[in-house]
């Protein structure tokens, strides 16, 4: 065993004591059997980062990155899946846009449980067996992909991929534990960008099998994830840590959700990541469907997007970092709103070059948005502890507590953006013909969300709202103001 790896273990079984929290109080769970466990963890201390927390964090990043990048991906299959269902399926254009909405349903639902999953078994201990689920969606799905399947045997089958898409939570809620809040815009959207790029991934590899295998092979991409998941969940379990002072904390649920910061930022994050995902599922069969592109043709497309909107979300987290998260976000929906008018201008016109530029627009500026809508919501707990009179540790200590748990309401009810975009385009497609109603809507909702953001985080009387009186070092009290 490494020196590392052995300062993070846990006490022998035969040690009472129980383990600091961090905030002054002590959990008897803290003191856990089995696994890599980290006793204590303050990485607002700045010694502390620099001589270890650093280190530490920066590779627990990168093993979850790993684990959600496959996560992602499995949450994505079924967009790859339709590409391989021609007429022989006897599934219809409708039928497929729900198809594919399944997952994104079933993962919204379980971001919220994997959410605390962390606290209860550990970020690491999680991220394994998190890791494991995926191996169910993927086998089956194997198992079935073949003409003659009833539809209704694919919609389970759809629906277990959503597990894929409760990684998120968790893994997003483990890593912003470890990341002080100056650092957590870009940690945060490295973690998540890293894993969105598992939708382009399983794109691009679908692609190679319909060009090379033809597009009776479906069975060849599940053939190549079944060992990744499993090489993911072992690397998993050699090299990341569980954090003792993380503990299940069901009142911060209840106090997040009785923040109705918790709800405007679930709406901002439906206009970003519910564009992204929903977007990631459907832009195939949109130019099937649209532009009578063939699956080829499609899959030859269809990763560009989702790819330019996973890099570019660290981009996001770090310009919020140095910027503001809301001045982002309200220049990310005023462009989107008019990449989406591009969009409906390209399908009047059945122009298919116009359409793709508008189209991956919006993937890159979902991306962009999706960084510094995360970035601001820790940023936004701080305030509110500073508005209530807290300071230095107990200040951190509180938006750590109620960050970690907005986060996986504000994922779950985010994601169902992207259900809310699939339904959007199958009942466009089935009364018009067109996903040109549906493009009209979601520009209603980027306007919406854009007034949201300027109206609750950036016009002058609500900066002054967030701004709170402290004391400093000598007494005497100071204005504080925490940037979201």
């Amino acid at each position: 065993m490494t020196a590392e790896a052995a300062e993070t273990r846990s006490n022998s079984p035969d040690d009472t004591t129980a383990e600091s929290r961090g905030d002054g109080r002590t959990d008897g769970r803290a003191r856990r059997r089995g696994g890599r466990w980290i006793e204590h963890w303050d990485p607002e201390n700045e010694t502390f980062w620099a001589e270890k927390g650093e280190r530490i964090a920066r590779r627990n990043l990168a093993f979850s990155v790993l684990c959600e990048h496959i996560g992602f991906s499995i949450w994505s299959l079924w967009s790859v899946m339709v590409l391989f269902m021609g007429p022989e399926y006897g599934i219809d254009p409708a039928g497929k846009f729900f198809l594919v909405a399944m997952p994104t349903m079933v993962g919204a639902v379980l971001r919220v449980p994997y959410t605390f999953a962390v606290a209860r078994f550990g970020g690491r201990n999680w991220t394994v067996l998190s890791a494991l689920l995926l191996l169910v969606p993927a086998a089956v799905a194997a198992v079935v992909i073949e003409p003659g399947t009833s539809y209704g045997t694919f919609l389970l089958v759809a629906a277990l991929a959503g597990v894929g898409g409760g990684n998120f939570a968790s893994s997003m809620t483990n890593i912003n534990s470890f990341f002080p809040l100056r650092k957590k815009g870009y940690a945060l959207g490295l973690n998540a960008g890293g894993g969105n790029i598992g939708v382009p991934v399983i794109q691009l590899l679908g692609l190679l099998v319909i060009g090379t295998a033809g597009a009776a092979q479906p069975r060849l991409v599940l053939a190549v994830y079944l060992p990744l998941i499993v090489l993911a969940a072992v690397l998993a379990a050699l090299f990341m840590d569980n954090l003792a002072p993380v503990t299940n904390d069901t009142g911060a649920a209840v106090d997040a959700a009785r923040e109705p910061h918790t709800w405007v930022m679930s709406l901002l994050y439906i206009g970003t990541f519910g564009s992204f995902i929903g977007y990631s599922f459907a832009f195939g069969l949109v130019l099937q469907t649209q532009f009578a592109r063939t699956p080829l043709q499609a899959a030859s497309l269809t990763f560009i997007g989702p790819l330019l909107g996973s890099l570019i979300r660290p981009v996001g987290g770090r310009l919020a970092d140095q910027f503001g998260g809301a001045r982002i976000t309200l220049g990310t929906f005023a462009a989107m709103a008019l990449a989406t008018g591009v969009v409906i201008g390209a399908s009047t016109m059945k122009s298919l070059p116009v359409f793709l530029v508008g189209f991956i627009s919006l993937f890159v500026l979902s991306g962009l948005g999706n960084g510094s809508t995360y970035k601001m919501i820790p940023g936004i707990f701080q305030a509110l502890a500073l508005r209530r009179g807290l300071a230095g540790e107990a200040a951190a200590a509180y938006g750590r507590r109620l960050s970690g748990a907005a986060m996986g309401l504000i994922g779950a009810v985010g994601a169902l953006g992207g259900l809310a975009i699939n339904l959007a385009f199958r009942q466009s497609f089935l009364a018009t013909g067109s996903g040109t109603p549906a493009f009209v809507s979601f520009l209603v909702c980027y306007g919406v969300c854009g007034a949201v953001t300027w109206a609750v985080y950036l016009r002058p009387a609500a900066r002054e709202r967030r701004t709170a009186q402290v004391p400093a070092a000598d007494g005497e009290p100071r204005p504080a103001y925490a940037e979201v």
